[in-house]
């Protein structure tokens, strides 16, 4: 079937209007009628090819919400009408450790939403900024939020689940003093979640104008890092950090905030690598530096889960589908509070 999407076709051209096909419902798939697509920084350095190995056309977008509009014969957990999500996997190879321990985000052979090989035409994977997409029902969310928030739920499939799995994984929670380095698209949901778990929320950032968001957010205190007097007077006091700066910058400068046996983990991607950290800020203290990428099926659905249950969901700002180009030049400059969320329903006009 043919469907309505926008994307490029080159990684000097900009993001238009494209017909592009999707295959009918096979046994085990879900059909989604695309609601809504969350707008991801991983999406313009992938579609600008400044990520080695982009194919074209390249259609964005992994984060995805909409209602179930078939489904296949042998498909028992979904019907039509249902509310799903589909994150950043739509694919693996589902008998590898990771993939038996619910970890697909670390199988090699995870198949991204968008980018990754499969049959169907045009021979890769193209995601959500378009009005329609067909899953394998083990790639498949459910959504227990309120209708009314569908459009706010989208950047939980990335931004949502790639803070949330670290937080988890450390075990943060009541008792814990949890420093969240950026307030963006990824650290305002950091603050969110952390504020959720019940850890004491330690928010840093390099703009003064950004205090008063980040309490807002759920920050109980907000340090500006270019500060030196605010970040001395966190010195040994944090047991986590969660940096999620997508740019390179002095690591040493928090890991000093770290006490002993604390970790910072990078979700942040930046394009170039960070300056290496000084090693005795590490062995002196016996503090980690670790990374996370997203996370599996099983533990996105539980962050889900989660975020129904408290109330979270992103702060967002709706755009048409034909507004995408002026919101990637936005969303370099740092210019949304905090993720842009495509309407679909603009791809038919």
């Amino acid at each position: 079937m043919t469907v309505k999407a926008y994307g490029a076709q080159a990684a000097d051209r900009p993001l238009e209007s494209l017909d592009i096909a999707r295959r009918q419902p096979g046994a085990h798939d879900v059909q989604i009628d695309i609601a809504y697509c969350g707008v991801c920084h991983s999406d313009l350095h992938q579609v600008r090819s400044e990520w080695a190995g982009t194919l074209y056309p390249c259609v964005p977008g992994h984060e995805i919400v909409g209602r179930v509009s078939a489904v296949g014969a042998h498909v028992s957990g979904f019907k039509e009408g249902d509310l799903v999500g589909v994150g950043c996997i739509v694919d693996s190879c589902q008998h590898c450790s990771e993939c038996e321990a619910g970890l697909e985000n670390y199988c090699d052979n995870m198949v991204g939403t968008y980018n990754g090989p499969t049959q169907d035409p045009p021979g890769h994977t193209l995601g959500g900024y378009s009005q329609q997409i067909v899953v394998h029902e083990r790639y498949v969310l459910r959504i227990r939020h309120p209708e009314a928030d569908l459009a706010a739920v989208a950047p939980l499939l990335c931004a949502g689940i790639t803070t949330y799995s670290p937080l988890r994984h450390w075990k943060v929670g009541p008792g814990h003093k949890v420093g969240v380095v950026g307030i963006g698209g990824l650290g305002h949901m950091g603050i969110k979640l952390a504020h959720a778990m019940g850890a004491h929320v330690v928010a840093f950032t390099t703009s003064e104008s950004k205090r008063t968001d980040a309490l807002a957010l759920g920050a109980d205190e907000v340090v500006v890092s270019r500060n030196p007097d605010e970040m001395a007077a966190h010195a040994k006091s944090l047991d986590f950090i969660l940096n999620t700066v997508a740019a390179p910058h002095d690591l040493d400068a928090f890991f000093t905030l770290l006490k002993r046996d604390g970790t910072m983990t990078l979700v942040g991607a930046p394009a170039t690598p960070h300056p290496s950290p000084e090693v005795f800020n590490l062995i002196m203290k016996r503090r980690s530096l670790a990374g996370s990428l997203i996370g599996g099926i099983p533990e996105t659905q539980e962050m889900l889960d989660f975020c129904a249950e408290h109330g979270v969901v992103a702060d967002i700002e709706m755009i048409r589908a034909d507004q995408i180009n002026d919101a990637y030049e936005r969303m370099l400059k740092g210019d949304v509070k905090y993720r842009f969320v495509i309407d679909s329903a603009s791809l038919a006009a």
